[in-house]
């Protein structure tokens, strides 16, 4: 949480589209971690984000210290993370498949009425 809140509240910086943590990765020895990082946009507005993220990671690090009352934070390195990208397309293939495959009968439609 305390990832995500930095990357939404303290980063101010326009060439940063909506950038969201995925998932954090960190040593056992806590001295590197990865923060996975979504950014939606296009492939150019990814790499910016990621340029803008890759020069704020001093300025995550001393944050991420002070949030968690460490001595010394961890090394940060930010790594693209496509997986929700995945999910946005895969649910578009979904769904035009559902519009040009033609819905299933309706099962009484196909009986046709009950006689008793």
């Amino acid at each position: 949480m305390d990832v995500a809140e930095i990357l939404q509240t303290q980063l101010k910086d326009p060439r940063l589209p909506l950038v969201t943590c995925t998932r954090v990765a960190v040593t056992n020895d806590l001295k590197s971690a990865k923060l996975y990082v979504s950014v939606l946009g296009d492939e150019a507005q990814k790499k910016s984000a990621m340029k803008v993220l890759e020069g704020a990671t001093g300025y995550v690090r001393r944050l991420l210290a002070q949030r968690l009352g460490l001595r010394s934070a961890p090394e940060v390195r930010f790594v693209f993370d496509p997986s929700i990208e995945y999910g946005i397309r895969l649910e578009e293939l979904l769904q035009s498949e559902k519009e040009r495959s033609p819905a299933p009968e309706d099962d009484e439609a196909e009986r046709g009425p009950e006689t008793e």
